[in-house]
C-alpha cells in the first residue's frame, strides 16, 4: 500500500476557494481505480493549512492519478492561491495490523 501524506496553506483570502477545490479533487480522486482512501483536513492549529491523507493500492495507482488531467489542474489552480509551496510525502507502507473498526 502506498500512503501520502500532502498540506497546502491557503492564504486567508484564497481559503475558501482552496478548500472547494480540494475537496472536488478528493471526492474525484476517490473513484479512481486503486484509491483506497483520500481525505483532506482542516489543521486545528494552523487553520488556513490543509492536510491530505491517502491511502492507494499500490505505486502503479498512485503514478496514474498524477497523470489524471484533472490532477495536473488541481495543483495548477491551488498554485496561485497558496502562501507557500505545497508539501509532498510519499511512502511505501505495510500494515502491520488490521484496524478493527473496517
Amino acid at each position: 500500500m502506498i500512503v501520502v501524506l500532502g498540506s497546502v496553506v491557503a492564504r486567508a483570502d484564497t481559503f475558501d476557494k482552496v478548500l472547494a477545490l480540494s475537496q472536488a479533487h478528493v471526492a474525484r480522486s476517490r473513484g479512481e481505480p486503486g484509491c483506497l482512501s483520500h481525505a483532506v483536513h482542516r489543521d486545528t492549529e494552523q487553520p488556513l493549512r490543509l492536510v491530505f491523507v491517502e491511502e492507494w493500492a499500490d505505486a502503479a495507482a498512485l503514478a496514474e492519478h498524477f497523470r489524471v488531467p484533472a490532477s495536473h489542474g488541481f495543483v495548477k489552480a491551488l498554485s496561485a492561491l497558496l502562501s507557500e509551496p505545497p508539501r509532498l510525502t510519499v511512502y511505501d507502507a505495510t500494515l502491520m495490523q488490521a484496524d478493527a473498526h473496517r
